[in-house]
């Protein structure tokens, strides 16, 4: 196994910290509890799209 090379190659993308950011920004907008912030994970547009439709126009 002489003179074999592995090379290694990470990338960390930006989004996806603003992701995380934008998530966590949304449980403190909405007052979510902490199993409704679980939830939130999958159905964080229905959240939000509620909270802001009851924003007057």
């Amino acid at each position: 196994m002489a003179g074999q090379l592995t090379v290694v190659s990470e990338k960390h993308g930006f989004i996806g910290s603003v992701w995380f950011a934008a998530w966590l920004f949304t449980l403190g907008f909405l007052h979510l509890t902490l199993w409704k912030g679980i939830l939130a994970l999958v159905l964080w547009p229905y959240y939000l799209g509620s909270a802001l439709s009851s924003l007057p126009h």
